[in-house]
């Protein structure tokens, strides 16, 4: 049992949560992510990433957005409640290394997972320049915490509400066109953004990590929800990523599969948020 320490919501959809969690916050590093279990041993078991930890206080904090029935229940939750299991941390860690000059491009909740890693490329002694990107000002989440760690921070939203009205690739493109040119590039979102991100980073030669972490969905190697085609490869997101080298991602194959199930998907989304009254949390 993990208990929950404390719970924010930082948007319509997307939860911020802290809980007791000491072995695992001893020993994540960057870029993995846990199996968590909502309520009984009969629960479904959901990867969600490790938005921070502090080893000190035995905490692990989670961000995520209610997009199925699981993230619903965990959503009306509150601080002093339980959750009944989490594993981790898995995945494969973030690659980390002195590169030199390193960009790291966030959008929407994918934020949050790249935070980690903004903060171990800073310990390891690389410039970083962080781009958060959402489509309106409500959405733009962690620019605070950025800003203890990144070099340079730029935020961008579709409607202009906030920061410049742009999308990530816009100053991407203007960091990768610059002289010298980034030695390392990291873009978390979603995978059309991250695509671009991709073709943009390409353009000038610069290498990209891509986490595909979204596409996740039991965390364990079995369902094979998650393959995507790497290079000539076929890879399985939760064992063998969630990071992968951007350019080799055949990203057109990946989203083309996740569409299979988007009609039902928005109507469980729906259902679940009746049920469960989150429209009427403020």
């Amino acid at each position: 049992m993990n208990k929950i320490i404390a719970k924010k919501r930082l948007s319509d959809d997307v939860y911020e949560i802290t809980v007791e969690a000491p072995f695992i916050a001893a020993s994540r590093k960057a870029g993995q992510f846990v199996i968590v279990q909502i309520d009984t041993d009969w629960g479904e078991r959901i990867p969600l990433t490790i938005a921070d930890a502090d080893p000190a206080d035995g905490t692990l904090t989670m961000v995520f957005q209610t997009v199925g029935a699981s993230t619903h229940k965990l959503a009306v939750k509150e601080r002093g409640g339980y959750i009944e299991n989490i594993l981790g941390p898995l995945g494969n860690p973030t690659h980390v290394e002195k590169f030199g000059h390193v960009v790291c491009v966030g959008g929407g909740i994918g934020v949050a997972p790249l935070y980690p890693i903004v903060q171990a490329m800073k310990a390891a002694g690389n410039r970083v320049s962080v781009i958060i990107g959402a489509r309106t000002k409500e959405l733009v989440i962690f620019e605070d915490r950025m800003k203890n760690h990144a070099d340079e921070l730029v935020i961008v939203t579709d409607d202009g509400s906030y920061g410049k009205k742009a999308l990530v690739t816009g100053p991407l493109k203007e960091y990768c066109a610059a002289v010298p040119k980034p030695d390392m590039s990291v873009a978390i979102g979603p995978p059309v953004m991250m695509k671009f991100c991709e073709k943009t980073a390409a353009e000038y030669n610069v290498p990209i990590l891509v986490s595909l972490n979204t596409i996740m969905i039991d965390g364990t190697g079995m369902c094979g929800g998650c393959r995507v085609t790497v290079g000539d490869e076929t890879k399985f997101v939760c064992v063998d990523g969630p990071e992968f080298d951007g350019h080799k991602v055949d990203f057109d194959n990946m989203m083309l599969r996740m569409k299979a199930f988007k009609a039902r998907e928005d109507e469980d989304h729906h259902r679940c948020h009746l049920e469960l009254g989150l429209e009427k949390q403020g």
